[in-house]
């Protein structure tokens, strides 16, 4: 049995077995930022607090911090230069609260800096959006052209591959966004967790409260670019078959 016979015909037990790894995972990550949520900082600080005091020391000083509503809403938004915290984490002096301040001034300071995997990954957004939205439903109408219509008209079974295909590539966009978020979001944990141990932020057990919560969080993101993977090559392999 060849690769794409092999996922046609497993591809469904595969991805149903991803949903069920990024469910654990999105719990873990979950269960991680509330334990840590419990337990405090000892030199007091609030996310708001480290947030500004990190991104003054690395002069990025172009950059609002502001209070968003929510729970794990936490962003930076490289349009209007904010840096969102949300409810858990503005006001918050926890382990947890720190560490995600951190990691999203991380972001700011990738900004700041011209991070080029983060200039890939800003550029590639707008046909992320349209190809993660529309790009599988592009894909299967595709396949049901390929499937149902009368091949004898080979202007109709064509019509169905071409569509086939401009699925795929408008999803392979959203494919490609998670596989550039990897890097992005590990170097934005990594540059987080350097700046809370050297600048005296975080010691010792909080350090490790941190790094857990981070650590939590960026398997959410692997869980999601290995989904969509799997959903990207079964998509492939059924046109394949179909063929």
């Amino acid at each position: 049995m060849g690769f794409w016979d092999f996922m046609s015909s497993f591809g469904l037990i595969i991805s149903i077995g991803m949903m069920v790894v990024s469910l654990i995972i999105s719990a873990n990550c979950k269960n991680t930022f509330n334990k840590y949520s419990k337990k405090m900082a000892a030199n007091g600080m609030t996310g708001a607090d480290v947030a500004q005091r990190i991104l003054s020391s690395y002069g990025v000083n172009d950059v609002t911090i502001q209070h968003i509503s929510g729970n794990l809403t936490d962003n930076f938004n490289p349009k209007d230069k904010t840096l969102n915290l949300s409810d858990s984490v503005f006001s918050s002096s926890s382990i947890a609260a720190l560490g995600v301040a951190a990691h999203e001034c991380g972001h700011a300071i990738q900004h700041h800096v011209g991070f080029v995997p983060n200039k890939i990954r800003s550029a590639l957004v707008p046909g992320a959006n349209i190809g993660s939205r529309f790009g599988p439903y592009v894909a299967i109408i595709g396949l049901m052209m390929m499937g149902y219509l009368d091949y004898s008209d080979t202007s109709s079974g064509g019509m169905g591959n071409t569509i086939f295909w401009l699925g795929i590539i408008m999803f392979s966009l959203a494919v490609l966004f998670y596989l550039v978020t990897l890097p992005v979001e590990l170097d934005a944990s990594r540059r987080a967790l350097k700046i809370l141990r050297n600048d005296g932020i975080l010691a010792g057990e909080e350090m490790t409260g941190a790094t857990k919560v981070l650590s939590a969080a960026a398997m959410t993101y692997i869980a999601a670019a290995a989904s969509a993977i799997v959903t990207l090559l079964r998509l492939i392999s059924y046109g394949k078959r179909r063929r």
